[in-house]
């Protein structure tokens, strides 16, 4: 059977949630967590659904990508076709021909599983190494350390102390309560929990969002921040803990996170939690000058 590119609707947007769910385990790579569907729903579920591509063959979902921004496609494909020639070379394929609507013709990049055929055809078409990441793990099976800040899990009617927060930690955040209510409608809220941290004054200083792919499964965070009038008392590692119990609460095997590597502050900050250090990984760019076409 061939490999088909398809745009989803609402219903294979939650197909590809629950693929995801599935692929997750430890040792393998997590390019893309259900978490990062949920995160992304902020926008609302059809920009999500618009921003999701599946290749599919006899009716399985063999990868899922994720157009984050205009110009980065994060991708994962099912552990079992990592090294599926007929997979690789249709989404090859499918990036180096703008008009599928993979990916735009210029500067563009794609995350994908550093094992992953598709890591060695790209490079003959123009493509090289880019910006260098490190991810890094933390085993949930032994007890996690009680942070030092008074922890609030978020819901509905205090949502607005959650977006605060962020917006105090990134700048030029524009994230309000009614984004945080459009991405509760999302199929991942169901395995996630939205932290705010306390400190002894009484202000809201960090917050995380935390994601669960189901018992057993590695979970993620995203994202994480310290609010900018806050910084520099250790609230980040505060903050990290908290988020890393919460996730061994809902039967998680592992707490994931993914920083650029040029971010020494948050390595550190996420090692300080207990957070081990991973190879790095690199994305795959394509310069603006280099042609998009097959050659």
């Amino acid at each position: 059977m061939a490999i088909d590119l398809e745009r989803p609707g609402l219903d294979g947007l939650n197909e590809a949630v629950g693929a995801l769910r599935e692929w997750q385990a430890e040792g393998v790579a997590w390019q893309l967590h259900p978490g990062d569907l949920g995160w992304f729903w902020r926008s609302g579920a059809e920009a999500t659904a618009a921003a999701v591509r599946i290749w599919r063959r006899d009716g399985r979902i063999l990868a899922v990508g994720l157009l984050d921004g205009a110009d980065l496609l994060r991708l994962t494909t099912a552990p079992d076709a990592r090294r599926d020639e007929e997979l690789a070379r249709r989404v090859t394929e499918d990036v180096l021909a703008p008009e599928r609507g993979v990916l735009p013709p210029g500067e563009v990049s794609i995350e994908a599983p550093q094992d992953a055929l598709l890591q060695e055809l790209l490079p003959g078409h123009g493509w090289h190494t880019g910006e260098p990441w490190t991810p890094l793990s933390r085993d949930l099976t032994e007890p996690v350390k009680a942070p030092d800040l008074r922890i609030e899990t978020i819901g509905p009617d205090d949502c607005h102390i959650w977006a605060d927060v962020m917006r105090g930690a990134f700048d030029g955040s524009k994230f309000t309560p009614e984004k945080w209510h459009t991405m509760a409608t999302g199929a991942p809220y169901a395995d996630a929990r939205y932290l705010v941290g306390y400190d002894g004054q009484g202000d809201a200083v960090a917050a995380v969002a935390v994601w669960s792919a189901g018992p057993g499964k590695p979970g993620v965070l995203e994202p994480m921040g310290v609010h900018r009038d806050h910084r520099g008392h250790g609230h980040g590692r505060a903050i990290t803990l908290a988020a890393a119990a919460a996730l061994q609460e809902l039967g998680a095997s592992s707490a994931g996170v993914n920083t650029p590597s040029s971010n020494v502050a948050a390595v550190a900050t996420y090692e300080s939690g207990g957070f081990r250090r991973l190879p790095e990984v690199r994305d795959l760019t394509r310069d603006a000058s280099a042609s998009p076409t097959l050659r």
